[in-house]
């Protein structure tokens, strides 16, 4: 399809050169192979506009192989992915992630960076706090908070049971079926989730 388009482009580059003034005979016998199959003689008066009707419709040709070829491509990688899917979800999560990107530049000073962030940080800020907080907070006042919630060892084992085994493992690099096995770390696990909360 790309040889094609190509191949039409060149076309319309000769097209031109001959709407231009270009009469060599390649360029010639080129003109007449676009216009084989009409009526059109290149000794007619309106040349100049059947040759850029000519053009136009080659590029309408181009465009229309352009969205074909973009619908094909973009159909066979939708296909590929639904089928990597099924088989090695591993492998379509590490073909979705985008490449690392190290900075080529050098690296910043500390000094600079320990002074920009504590310039940001250490300033007193002054909100404007207008009338709407006031009247905010006295109809927040009658709300009675949410108990907190408890996590038990038993909900961390019910939550690791029903995750599936391989999907693609989060920060840190564990998959679900690790976790299932080390029935011993869900009291941890449930005491971490408690301590953080406010």
């Amino acid at each position: 399809m790309r040889n094609v388009s190509q191949r039409l482009e060149s076309l319309i580059g000769r097209l031109i050169c001959f709407r231009s003034g270009n009469n060599r005979p390649r360029i010639v016998r080129t003109v007449r192979m676009a216009f084989a199959g009409t009526n059109v003689s290149l000794s007619q008066p309106d040349i100049t506009q059947k040759l850029t009707e000519r053009i136009d419709d080659l590029k309408q040709r181009i465009a229309a192989w352009g969205k074909r070829i973009r619908r094909y491509t973009e159909r066979s990688t939708r296909f590929n992915q639904n089928r990597l899917f099924q088989s090695d979800q591993k492998r379509l999560y590490e073909s979705l992630e985008r490449p690392m990107v190290s900075g080529t530049g050098p690296a910043p000073n500390q000094a600079d960076t320990v002074a920009f962030w504590r310039g940001l940080w250490s300033e007193p800020v002054n909100h404007s706090e207008g009338p709407w907080t006031e009247v905010v907070a006295s109809q927040c006042a009658g709300i009675t908070p949410m108990d907190p919630v408890i996590i038990t060892p038993d909900d961390v084992a019910e939550a690791v049971r029903r995750a599936p085994n391989w999907k693609s493992p989060g920060l840190d690099g564990l998959h679900h079926y690790w976790l299932k096995g080390f029935m011993g770390n869900f009291t941890v696990m449930a005491a971490l989730y408690f301590s953080w909360q406010p």
